[in-house]
């Protein structure tokens, strides 16, 4: 399978030859259910209505079960001695799963952790059941229309049976949050099984096994006692993470989320930590003093990687062929080659990932803020909505002017994923903000990102953080002790008190920064240009491009987001452009 990039080879002249040779990789594994004869070349089992290619299926004792998937399960020695399996046994994940089915069915999938995106064919019933995990660690696509329907892991495998056409509402939202949210894609024949969701087929009937939710417990407590609840908590998930006998990976930034994860991998492990972090060149601003610390601190093998301006532009088509929907900020490329430095010394790699969606961070602070001011002034009926999308700042205030009017007219009344979430009134307001972060944000974006690209580096990447357990405990906490005020993540930055120098867990959160306003005006300006103003731009048809040159010669108002915007349509534009090509 290879992929040609002609549209792009303008723009990335020294990228196109390594574009073909490293993304165009062996096919993921996917399915045909329906009228499986039109699977073609690559077929490794088949039914009469079913058949897998590229992948070798599990089967149930009594061979009525066939399962397939990506699955990698945190608790599979437990699974083991609950099912009488001898652990020395070679036995694979899918093969444990599939003798729960036989057992339980989908009532299996309560005793599931770990990461897993699964199809359960019953050969009896001749059902199609797809599974994904609770919070949406792995991905799993599916075609929509027509006599057969085609799943996959990866959304690029499904680019032969899927039509062209653009879901112009994923379109919209992309615009607004820099991610595609909810079961859409950027394919209007394509949807994405949501998490802790299981869908059979052929009915379509769908049943949500594990949903979020808040459930406050002992509000009396102080925050110290809530603190060793969780502290305990991430004791075993980290534990359960951690390779047996080999050494593990840690990203290390410097701020609170990997720094924990960083600390208790080091407490935990019996095998060596190495830990990574970047940096854009000592001429910018950084936080490797920060990582640096904790890495000594923690006695880490500490590895500290350099990616230039010049090296993200060039990089950036094939880190974003790597992903399934179009992912516009700027850490897509960092984390694809912090992957790749990774893989140099060990095969799994964690990450903090989880902290602020989890445990209140200061991107919240914007709605809340807004809620205060709502409520002072009587105005409890504000839109949120609008509010929310307004927090993302991104492209959401300029929608009526950058879609064409065609588009806009299509997709301006149309209902957000987001609404009615926001607007729910089982949960405290900081938590329904968290509850859309785990939901939305975890699912459709940090973690199909972080996943993918380290993936695409042959790693596997886990997150402590987003367990459901960790989730579920979240949800249990005040929200008093997430997020009060400028202090944010107490009860984590309590539970890791003892493990982490004093300035870790008292500095505020800046998250990593990308210098896109610089970086655009004296390096990629010319480049943007010829990309995003081409006639042939796959985005003419959608956006006004006379809108876009403004931005790009700084007129308006948008020179405090110059940057982010632009950087978001160039991703853009570059997925679509990718994702377009024909397999030759």
């Amino acid at each position: 399978m290879a992929f040609w990039l002609p549209g792009l080879q303008a723009f990335f002249p020294n990228r196109v030859t390594s574009i073909t040779s490293q993304v165009l990789t062996t096919p993921s594994w996917y399915l045909a259910w329906g009228r499986s004869d039109e699977i073609g070349e690559g077929v490794t089992w088949q039914d009469e209505q079913f058949a897998i290619a590229h992948a070798q299926p599990a089967f149930s004792p009594q061979k009525r079960f066939v399962v397939v998937g990506d699955v990698w399960l945190s608790n599979r020695s437990q699974l083991l001695q609950h099912l009488d399996i001898d652990p020395t046994r070679d036995c694979t994940d899918a093969q444990i799963i599939a003798q729960l089915w036989e057992r339980w069915g989908i009532e299996s999938l309560s005793r599931l952790e770990g990461m897993f995106a699964l199809a359960i064919w019953d050969r009896e019933r001749q059902d199609l059941w797809l599974v994904r995990d609770r919070t949406g660690s792995r991905t799993l696509y599916y075609t929509t229309n027509g006599a057969t329907r085609w799943i996959a892991p990866r959304l690029r495998t499904l680019a032969p049976y899927r039509s062209s056409d653009l879901d112009l509402v994923a379109l919209r939202d992309y615009l607004c949050c820099a991610f595609v949210p909810g079961e859409q894609t950027l394919w209007r024949s394509v949807r994405e099984l949501r998490p802790g969701t299981a869908l059979r087929l052929p009915d379509e009937t769908t049943q949500i096994y594990w949903q979020p939710k808040e459930e406050i417990c002992h509000a009396e407590q102080p925050l110290e006692w809530h603190g060793k609840q969780l502290r305990s908590l991430l004791e075993t998930i980290v534990q359960d993470y951690l390779p047996s006998g080999e050494p593990v990976g840690v990203f290390l930034s410097g701020g609170i989320d990997s720094s924990c994860i960083t600390a208790l991998a080091a407490k935990l492990h019996d095998c060596p930590v190495h830990t990574y972090s970047i940096h854009f060149g000592l001429e910018y601003p950084n936080e490797l003093e920060f990582a640096n610390l904790v890495a000594q601190h923690c006695q880490t093998q500490h590895h500290v990687l350099e990616i230039t301006p010049n090296t993200i532009w060039e990089k950036l088509p094939l880190a974003l062929a790597y992903l399934d929907d179009p992912i516009g900020e700027g850490l897509t490329v960092p984390n694809l080659l912090v992957g790749q430095l990774a893989k140099e010394s060990v095969n799994v790699v964690l990450n903090g990932e989880g902290g602020d969606p989890c445990f209140g961070g200061p991107k919240n602070q914007p709605m809340l803020l807004n809620h205060l001011y709502s409520s002072i002034t009587n105005q409890e009926q504000t839109d949120l909505l609008s509010a929310y999308l307004t927090s993302f700042k991104k492209c959401f205030l300029d929608l009526p002017q950058l879609l064409q009017p065609d588009i806009w007219t299509a997709v301006q009344a149309e209902p957000s994923v987001f609404e009615a979430d926001l607007t729910s009134p089982d949960a405290t307001y900081l938590n329904r903000l968290m509850l859309l972060n785990i939901t939305f944000k975890g699912a459709d974006y940090i973690l199909t990102k972080v996943n993918a690209l380290t993936q695409a580096a042959g790693l596997s990447g886990r997150s402590p953080l987003f367990d459901r357990r960790v989730v579920e405990l979240s949800l249990q906490i005040p929200p008093e002790y997430k997020l009060s005020g400028a202090e944010e993540k107490a009860v984590l930055k309590q539970a890791v008190a003892d493990l982490l120098p004093e300035v870790i867990l008292r500095r505020p959160k800046s998250g990593m920064i990308m210098h896109m306003q610089q970086w655009f005006r004296t390096i990629w300006q010319q480049r943007a240009r010829r990309l995003l103003l081409n006639k042939k731009a796959a985005i003419a048809p959608y956006l006004n491009q006379g809108l876009i040159r403004d931005w790009l010669d700084y007129r308006g108002q948008v020179w405090h987001r110059y940057g982010v915007l632009i950087w978001l349509l160039v991703s853009l534009e570059i997925w679509l452009q990718v994702n377009q090509q024909k397999e030759i």
